[in-house]
């Protein structure tokens, strides 16, 4: 049986957030085609939390030259002498594009794939302030670490079409598979099917504290709150930062930073509410959602890459008009809380084993 070397950056903590999510689907299917026993998995940094100062003095030394998230050349050496004994090496983040670099440097005789969980200097470019130190200097990185990654790896894994097109465009490198964000499944039990939504409909948000998320979520509140009758909710982690920032419009609004688990509001929630403008990749998110089986109430950004029925699945919304219109008639009608499109949506097409099947095609 073929082995494999899974490179991440560092172990999961307890609360993952939408990139942890994506690794842990890659590491799963991996495992799942392979065996547990084939795939070894070598972290960055070998802590889940903070870096201590010593390895943030390192990060800001090396990004110059490429060296992302404290990644440094001797790490970046003692990948390149380990794969010797792996046929695949796979590269979770495209961000470590130096070490496919320098994989082929070294003349490994295997097979290196990377993941493109974003098209990285858009995301970060979305992602960061404007008046973030060094900005230009993260975005460059990201960038060369993207066009090495396209450079040098042997099979390019993308999202979504849009990112596929954006590599090509950027890099002049297509990407060989596109395979979309999947969870494992976490639903225990389907609710009761008969539950309706409210007349005051229980509005949800989830996303970690993060500049899109942020401005999506601080729109909504402005535009659209003000014009509808609904019991509204934010849960993320670090939100609460959020809130502190923004206390004149969050101040009569829950907030739940770092809860243990989405479960609970899930469950509660009458229909999720993803006003995402901007960013890249797909909205794990919005694959939760489906996951829970939810009404969904999205953007084009947070629907990108899926697979959805127009009105069944998810309402496709990008104005406050379009909003206050749809939330509305979920008041005036009420329906199911439960949503069995979305639900077989994630079961046909984001689900562990729908991966499964690229992976056993891509390591084939």
């Amino acid at each position: 049986m073929s082995k494999l070397l899974f490179i991440q950056y560092r172990p999961f903590g307890t609360v993952m957030n939408g990139g942890d999510q994506g690794t842990k689907k890659n590491l799963d299917a991996l495992r799942a085609v392979l065996g547990e026993a084939n795939v070894e998995v070598y972290y960055l940094h070998d802590k889940a939390g903070r870096s201590s100062l010593w390895e943030y003095f390192k990060a800001v030394f090396y990004l110059p030259f490429g060296y992302f998230l404290g990644l440094t050349p001797k790490k970046v050496e003692q990948i390149a002498c380990k794969a010797e004994k792996y046929d695949f090496v796979f590269i979770d983040r495209s961000l470590f594009g130096v070490i496919a670099k320098a994989l082929k440097e070294a003349d490994y005789k295997g097979k290196i794939l990377t993941s493109f969980q974003n098209v990285e200097a858009l995301y970060m470019d979305a992602k960061m302030p404007k008046h973030l130190p060094f900005r230009s200097v993260l975005i460059h990185c990201a960038d060369k670490n993207d066009q090495w990654s396209c450079a040098y790896s042997d099979v390019v894994i993308a999202l979504n079409e849009r990112d596929k097109v954006e590599l090509q465009k950027r890099y002049q490198r297509e990407a060989d598979f596109i395979i979309p964000v999947t969870l494992s499944d976490r639903l225990d039990a389907e609710p009761a099917k008969t539950a309706q939504t409210s007349k005051r409909v229980k509005c949800l948000s989830i996303g970690a504290y993060f500049g899109p998320n942020n401005e999506g979520i601080l729109w909504f509140v402005k535009n659209v709150l003000p014009h509808v009758n609904v019991e509204y909710m934010i849960v993320g982690k670090g939100m609460a930062k959020l809130k502190e920032e923004k206390p004149e419009l969050l101040r009569e609004i829950p907030v739940i930073s770092d809860a243990p688990s989405l479960v609970p509001y899930f469950e509660e929630a009458d229909v999720m509410v993803l006003p995402i403008f901007a960013g890249s990749g797909m909205k794990v998110k919005t694959c939760e959602s489906l996951m829970y089986g939810k009404n969904i109430i999205a953007t084009n950004e947070a629907l990108e890459g899926y697979a959805i029925e127009e009105g069944k699945s998810a309402w496709r919304c990008n104005t406050a008009e379009e909003y206050i219109a749809c939330i509305n008639e979920f008041a005036a009608h009420p329906r199911p809380k439960w949503n069995e499109n979305a639900r077989q949506c994630y079961l046909n097409n984001y689900s562990e084993k729908a991966v499964e099947r690229m992976f056993k095609e891509l390591l084939g």
